[in-house]
């Protein structure tokens, strides 16, 4: 086609020219002038400096129709058909097939993008060629399934699509699975101002122009858009309309608040865009509440139910239709406040009296434990005092009589044997006597002399010791407090009995008592270096001996616990000990200050 003197000139070219024959679907114009031209027969023609060359199925291409013609970077001529992909070079043809990672099935569509890479539109799905195989897009987002019946790659990074459905717009570098890539996959449709978004079958449905704009041939007629149009890349605004709270609405200044009893807390929000407002998108994030931002929505409100006392901030975004977030977000502040049970003073207030109910308890239950303990204590004494003064009043005047008339007869009768027998029964009977008298002495008084236990324990310790004996030692520790009488009698009776024990059997070189007055509890350890406790007779008592097994049932009566440790060579350690509320007859003084002094290494 030529233009001379204003008339505008035709030339056809037509089989007579060699040109191939049927129907032409496809032409293409390559960089160094060339026009090709495909047919639906299956053959390609090139024409060049008005000169015809036809490909055919005698040159290696196949018969099958043509549906588009491209060319790469480095002169290759790509043709795509109804049975594949097919390219020239060096004056034959190849065809691509599974061993070069294509799968079988039509080539509708192709295009090169910038950089030189060819893409394929395969009924298989979408497919590029690398320079040396043919590999398949990385990321294929599900909108572009179906059939892709034309493709066009823009300047800034982005491949255009169109199917049978829909038109897409993808990031070619996520395709190409580049980690840096953004993952931006944009769906158009009416709204953005398309008449449909079903493509038509042609060839280069979808192309690019010198402007950079991106044609679109579709059912509904020819659209194009300019992906760098100002109205793309300007981000939306995005701005907080209503705070309300339980449907009553709440400030949005920096002192809004509100009680921790209301249940239900919205935001409405609105954004505006100059490219598509109904592609608008919000993502929102409520600072102290939420750990990431939402995922992209429609909706332009955000509910939230029984928020927890604290402060909140409330941040909200847009982006507008081609996925751009704006910057600063928009965000609103609150606080909820607490109730008065949920305040920390209320809290701490409550702890405290909680701790002081359970002290309060405590001491009352130790108090009544201690009373009860007093009363079978007075009990103990009462009845120990009875049975004292029915032995004194009963069996020991009867003694007495009965000695007494014994007298009288040892005084009738002459000097000899019987006089010397009946002389040595009564001096035996005297001691019983005296043996009972001391007995019932103990029991209608304390065993002791002195309400000093330690004093007590240190008198029996130095008439036990002798001076082959066992050396005595007695160490007392804290402030001596009075004991209870019936307790200070029975730990008098337990260390008397574990200290002839430790004279008489240990034969030990040293023999160390400690008595301890602590806060919470009396202890009382006696210790020795001797020869030790046999396991049997330490566990089970020496036959026809109580001394081990009256030292635990005294100790049981009191309340007290008893552990007695030893071995061979060992020597004994005998340990008691015994609440302070039950040992001692008043409880110590305890100053508030105490509480909170710290303690001493």
């Amino acid at each position: 086609m030529r233009e001379e003197a204003g008339v505008l000139h035709a030339r056809a070219y037509t089989a007579a020219d060699g040109l191939a024959p049927g129907i032409v679907y496809a032409i293409h114009r390559a960089r160094d002038g060339t026009v090709w031209a495909g047919s639906l027969n299956g053959a390609v023609s090139r024409i060049q400096d008005r000169r015809v060359t036809t490909y055919t199925s005698a040159n290696g291409l196949s018969a099958d129709a043509v549906n588009t013609i491209e060319e790469t970077p480095d002169g290759v001529i790509w043709a795509a058909t109804a049975a594949g992909l097919e390219a020239l070079r060096g004056g034959s043809w190849r065809r691509y097939g599974g061993e070069d990672g294509l799968p079988p099935g039509g080539v509708k569509s192709l295009a090169v993008d910038r950089r030189g890479v060819l893409w394929i539109g395969s009924s298989a799905g979408l497919f590029y060629w690398s320079g040396t195989r043919i590999e398949s897009a990385r990321n294929t987002p599900d909108s572009l399934q179906g059939e892709i019946l034309g493709l066009a790659a823009d300047n800034a990074g982005y491949l255009w699509a169109a199917t049978d459905r829909r038109v897409v717009r993808i990031s070619r570098a996520s395709l190409e699975g580049e980690s840096k890539a953004p993952a931006a996959v944009r769906e158009f449709g009416t709204a953005d101002g398309l008449p449909s978004t079903r493509g038509i079958r042609r060839d280069h449905s979808v192309v690019n122009d010198p402007s950079g704009r991106i044609w679109f041939s579709l059912q509904g007629g020819l659209c194009v858009v300019n992906p760098s149009r100002p109205a793309l890349l300007a981000p939306a605004l995005v701005h907080v309309e209503s705070v309300a709270v339980d449907s009553r609405p709440l400030g949005t200044g920096p002192a809004a608040r509100y009680p921790s009893n209301r249940q239900r807390v919205v935001f409405n929000f609105v954004g505006l865009s100059l490219a598509v407002p109904g592609r608008v998108r919000y993502r929102y994030l409520l600072d102290g509440y939420d750990h990431d931002w939402s995922q992209p929505t429609e909706s332009r409100e955000a509910a939230y139910t029984n928020l927890p006392p604290a402060s909140y901030a409330f941040r909200v975004m847009a982006s507008n239709s081609e996925g751009l977030w704006n910057g600063p977000p928009a965000s609103v502040q609150f606080e909820v406040e607490p109730q008065l049970w949920e305040t920390w003073r209320f809290r701490v207030t409550g702890l405290g009296l909680l701790a002081t109910a359970i002290c309060a308890g405590v001491r009352y239950r130790i108090a009544r434990a201690r009373a009860a303990m007093n009363v079978r204590f007075e009990v103990r004494l009462a009845e120990r005092t009875r049975i004292g003064r029915e032995l004194h009043d009963t069996l020991l005047q009867s003694f007495q009589g009965l000695m007494l008339r014994l007298q009288a007869v040892d005084d009738l009768l002459p000097p000899g044997k019987a006089k010397e027998q009946l002389e040595q029964s009564l001096e035996r009977a005297d001691q019983a006597i005296a043996e009972g008298r001391s007995a019932v002495y103990d029991l209608r008084s304390s065993a002791t002399t002195t309400n000093d236990l330690a004093e007590a324990v240190r008198a029996v310790g130095e008439e036990l010791t002798t001076q082959d004996s066992a050396v005595f030692h007695l160490v007392v520790e804290g402030p001596p407090r009075d004991l209870h009488p019936i307790i200070r009698d029975e730990l008098y009776r337990i260390a008397r009995e574990a200290l002839r024990n430790a004279f008489r059997h240990a034969r030990a070189r040293h023999i160390e008592t400690d008595i301890t007055y602590g806060e919470r509890a009396f202890r009382l350890r006696i210790r020795d270096d001797g020869a030790g406790i046999p396991g049997a007779i330490l566990g089970q008592g020496k036959p026809g001996h109580y001394g081990l097994r009256g030292m635990r049932e005294r100790a049981k009566q009191v309340g007290a616990k008893l552990d007695i440790w030893s071995g061979p060579k060992a020597g004994t350690e005998i340990e008691l000990s015994i609440a302070g509320s039950f040992a001692y007859t008043a409880p110590a003084a305890r100053p508030l200050f105490r509480l909170f002094r710290k303690k001493a290494g």
